[in-house]
C-alpha cells in the first residue's frame, strides 16, 4: 500500500465533513430568509385586515350618510305637503314620502350591516395583531437559534479546514494533485475499497494482478481503477506466507 493511502482516506474523510458543514452554513441564509417571509406574511395579513377595517368604517359611513339623506329629503316632501293645493299634489308628495322612508330603512339596515362587519374586523385586526406578535416572538427565537448554530458550524468548519491544511502538507504534491481531480469528477469521493477484485466505487471487476499487488504491503504504487479513474486501496493486506510452513515443506522434500 501507497503510504499516502492512509492520509487519502483521512483528507477524504475531513472534505466530506467540511462539504457537509458547508452545505449547512449556505443552507442557513434560506432558513433565515424563510422565517422572515413567514414575519412578512404575518405583517401582510395584518395590513390586509386594516384595510378591510378601513374599508367597512367607509362602508358604514356611506350608509349613514345615505340614511341621513334620505331623512332629510322626507323632511322637505312633509314641509311642502302643508303647501300645497290640489289633492293630486297632496298624493304625489305622499308617495315621495313613502319612497323615502323606505329608502331610510334600506339604509339604515345597510348601516347595521357595515357597523356588524366593522365589528368583526376589528376583532380581524386583534386576531393579525396576535398572530404578528407570535410570529415576532418565533421568528425572533428561530433567527437566535439559527445564528447560534451557525456560529458552531463555522468554528467546526474552521477548525478541519486548518486540520486538513496540516494534513494535505503530508502528502506528496502529485498524489494529493490526482486526488484532487478525482474528487472533482466523483463529488468528493476519490477513493474506492478494492474488496474481492472488484472495485467498491463502480463495482467493476479488476485484474487480478492489479488486485493481488494492491494487497502487498510492501508495494508503494498508486493504483486507480480502470473504469471511474477512482484511487483503490486494498480493505485488508494479503496474508504474509508463513515461514515456519515454508520450512517446514522444504525438511519433508528433502
Amino acid at each position: 500500500m501507497h503510504p499516502a493511502i492512509p492520509h487519502l482516506l483521512e483528507l477524504q474523510r475531513m472534505d466530506q465533513r467540511i462539504a457537509a458543514l458547508r452545505a449547512e452554513l449556505e443552507a442557513f441564509p434560506k432558513r433565515i430568509r424563510d422565517a422572515d417571509q413567514m414575519l412578512n406574511s404575518a405583517r401582510a395579513a395584518l395590513a390586509a385586515a386594516k384595510a378591510a377595517h378601513t374599508e367597512k368604517v367607509a362602508a358604514r359611513k356611506r350608509a349613514e350618510l345615505d340614511a341621513e339623506e334620505w331623512r332629510e329629503r322626507a323632511r322637505k316632501f312633509r314641509a311642502q305637503s302643508a303647501a300645497v293645493k290640489t289633492n293630486e299634489a297632496y298624493k304625489a308628495l305622499q308617495h315621495e314620502i313613502a319612497n323615502a322612508e323606505a329608502e331610510i330603512a334600506k339604509a339604515e339596515d345597510r348601516q347595521l350591516e357595515q357597523m356588524m362587519a366593522v365589528e368583526e374586523a376589528e376583532r380581524g385586526i386583534k386576531s393579525a395583531e396576535a398572530a404578528l406578535r407570535e410570529a415576532e416572538q418565533a421568528v425572533a427565537a428561530e433567527r437566535k437559534q439559527i445564528e447560534s448554530v451557525a456560529r458552531e458550524k463555522k468554528k467546526e468548519m474552521d477548525a478541519d479546514v486548518a486540520a486538513r491544511e496540516q494534513l494535505a502538507a503530508q502528502i506528496p504534491e502529485e498524489v494529493l494533485a490526482l486526488y484532487v481531480r478525482i474528487a472533482k469528477r466523483h463529488h468528493g469521493v476519490a477513493l474506492a475499497e478494492a474488496l474481492g477484485e472488484q472495485c467498491r466505487g463502480c463495482g467493476m471487476r479488476i485484474l487480478p494482478h492489479t488486485y493481488q499487488e494492491l494487497r502487498r504491503a510492501e508495494n508503494h504504487e498508486i493504483y486507480t481503477c480502470e473504469t471511474c479513474g477512482r484511487i483503490l486501496h486494498a480493505a485488508e493486506p494479503a496474508a504474509a506466507p508463513d515461514p515456519s510452513a515454508a520450512a517446514h515443506g522444504a525438511a519433508t522434500s528433502s
